[in-house]
């Protein structure tokens, strides 16, 4: 792509997460930017001795319904959609006194954070956005002349690049932050729906979406040439970023897999409530074993199959004890997961100093 630089000439800043957004703000005043804004932001911007115009004074029309009604406005959208080079649009612009919005920085109504708190019904329907999705969307659609920020994370990369561009941003950036932003639309979305699903206990969807935030970026993916990069899913249960290590190197994609096999399999099994082991390597069970003691079940697990079990993962539905930590220690082992281990435990894998010893809450799903 080419750098076809867009001077940033006005920004729009409206945010429900206001980390770090006055140093920003500052260092857009440094070029001159004009700043349109709402609410809150606006308030805690002109408290900081930021000139700011309302979003208000743009539209001529006031915020209204408690601020549900604040940025829908076409003098808004027209100037995030606007085509710089179509003389249609800059003669609308013109005739309906439309000013070009060059960067918008948003982040939504924190409805996620609002499931967690377990808030009521009504005031989780009151944390989902409706403004902030729809400018950012018209901003991601307009990348060619605008710049979109969703994520405060981005500041810093905005920063630079303005600052590399003498207050400009390149189209490779603004392409680059166009995806993020119709990203986070998606998993937004996604999130309502899967809350409304639940909230209705359906037990089959017309549409079912899966969506993640980037943790780590892997060191490669089942082999070596390949890249791979681990997402978590932001809901509770088990999940790989969520796991308490213990000792041992890094998670491979590989045990990131085996894991996930290992301890679902220990859980699917625990309803018989007995001491469950399960061996996996390379997606398959090599040994799963249910008996009344845990190293028992282990031992039954690994004669299954000694050899496919040697560089596997192992889970266990109890506390380990200091005894099963000894019979897993006599091969190699890539990772143990459980609920806990004990200290006589603890003590016996730390000899075993490449084994990644993690622990997890092993409650069935859908408890």
């Amino acid at each position: 792509m080419k750098e076809q630089l867009i001077k940033i000439e006005r920004a729009l800043i409206s945010v429900s997460d206001k980390t770090s957004i006055v140093n920003l703000s500052k260092e857009l005043m440094l070029y001159g930017v004009e700043i349109i804004s709402t609410g809150g932001t606006a308030s805690l911007l002109r408290d900081s001795n930021i000139s700011v115009v309302e979003v208000s004074d743009i539209t001529g029309f006031p915020e209204i319904m408690d601020g549900r009604v604040k940025t829908l406005h076409p003098k808004i959208h027209g100037g995030l959609l606007a085509v710089r080079d179509d003389q249609n649009h800059l003669n609308d612009m013109e005739k309906y006194q439309i000013p070009k919005i060059d960067l918008l920085i948003t982040n939504l109504y924190p409805f996620e954070e609002s499931i967690k708190r377990n808030l009521k019904p009504n005031e989780i329907l009151n944390n989902i956005d409706v403004g902030g999705p729809t400018m950012i969307r018209a901003a991601a659609k307009n990348f060619q002349y605008s710049t979109v920020i969703v994520d405060k994370e981005d500041y810093s990369e905005l920063i630079k690049e303005i600052r590399k561009n003498s207050g400009a941003t390149s189209l490779k950036f603004r392409n680059k932050l166009a995806e993020i932003a119709f990203a986070r639309c998606s998993a937004y979305d996604a999130a309502i729906s899967d809350w409304m699903a639940r909230k209705l206990n359906l037990e089959t969807r017309r549409r079912f979406i899966i969506w993640g935030e980037i943790e780590k970026k892997l060191r490669y993916g089942e082999n070596p040439h390949q890249a791979s990069s681990l997402y978590a899913y932001p809901e509770d249960g088990f999940s790989i970023p969520k796991l308490q290590k213990h000792q041992g190197k890094d998670l491979s994609y590989n045990n990131i897999n085996d894991l996930d096999q290992a301890y679902k399999l220990a859980i699917n099994l625990s309803f018989l409530e007995k001491s469950v082991a399960v061996i996996v390597k390379h997606l398959n069970p090599c040994g799963v074993a249910v008996k009344e003691k845990l190293s028992d079940a282990y031992r039954e697990a690994y004669f299954s199959d000694k050899t496919s079990s040697f560089g596997g993962v192992v889970a266990l539905n109890e506390k380990i004890d200091g005894e099963t930590a000894l019979e897993i220690t006599k091969i190699f082992i890539e990772a143990v997961i459980a609920p806990g281990l004990t200290e006589d435990a603890k003590e016996i894998f730390s000899k075993k100093k490449n084994v990644r010893v993690l622990t997890a809450n092993f409650q069935p799903e859908g408890n």
